[in-house]
């Protein structure tokens, strides 16, 4: 039966749709996390009897025919990049992006990776690094004896030393924007590549046409709706249900048709 196979593919479909919402949730308090939205696709029809041929020698057509779905398949697992809370933390090192745009990362491989995870702090040489020591580039290197750091919302960078009443500038933040923001090959720790959906990175002075600006000592939090996350959660359970109860079904007519033939 038919039946038997299509609703498979609608519990595997569920089924990973409750995956991509268990990890959602699982990441709501993640800095700058984006959420992830499953998309599906009906499969391929079986035509039994195709539409618009000629039913008689009259010329009459068949108006409907007769197509018989084969099940759904996963479509793609779309990211959303919508904007998440930005939250105060008065550590200076925190920055958050107001705007599209990504922090570029010198990551060990020698590859640039890309982040909107701003909790940066600064290693033994001076360089602002990210949580997991990965230079933050372009490359911006704090001075010894530093009392105070600021950072405008344009991404320059000011160190005020010991002794001094004036502010030094020491660096320029730039942020790289994409046309395909959700074609970026997601890496962990809040780490993202570039690849041929995504587009080349363009890179830009914050504040500029089509790039965010910067919020010094703040974070930008997920963009995850807890109730909005349940509710799909509740939806994909019921519809998981559902297709279990088509197997039931499919399988109580087969047992009848074999009663019959005995």
């Amino acid at each position: 039966m038919r039946s038997l196979a299509i609703a498979s593919s609608g519990m595997l479909a569920q089924q990973l749709n409750v995956e991509v919402i268990s990890n959602n949730i699982a990441n709501m308090n993640t800095t700058s996390f984006k959420r992830q939205r499953a998309e599906f696709q009906d499969m391929l029809y079986q035509t039994l009897e195709r539409m618009g041929v000629s039913s008689s020698d009259q010329n009459t057509l068949i108006p409907t025919g007769v197509q018989v779905g084969t099940g759904v398949r996963t479509g793609s697992v779309y990211r959303v990049m919508a904007q998440g809370n930005l939250q105060p933390t008065e550590n200076p090192y925190d920055l958050a992006i107001e705007g599209r745009g990504f922090f570029r990362v010198r990551l060990p491989t020698g590859e640039t990776g890309y982040t909107r995870t701003g909790a940066f702090s600064v290693n033994a040489a001076g360089e602002m690094v990210t949580s997991d020591g990965y230079i933050v580039e372009p490359g911006i290197n704090i001075p010894d004896g530093t009392i105070k750091v600021t950072i405008n919302a344009q991404g320059q960078v000011f160190a005020q030393l010991a002794g001094s009443t004036t502010d030094t500038n020491v660096g320029q933040f730039d942020l790289a924007t994409f046309a395909n923001e959700a074609g970026l090959d997601a890496q962990g720790s809040s780490i993202f590549l570039e690849t041929a959906a995504s587009g080349s990175a363009q890179v830009g002075t914050p504040g500029t046409a089509g790039v965010g600006t910067l919020r010094q000592g703040s974070l930008e939090m997920s963009n995850v709706n807890a109730v909005q996350e349940i509710t799909s959660l509740i939806t994909a359970q019921r519809a998981y249900e559902m297709n279990s109860k088509v197997i039931t079904a499919s399988d109580e007519m087969l047992q009848m048709t074999s009663r019959l033939s005995n």
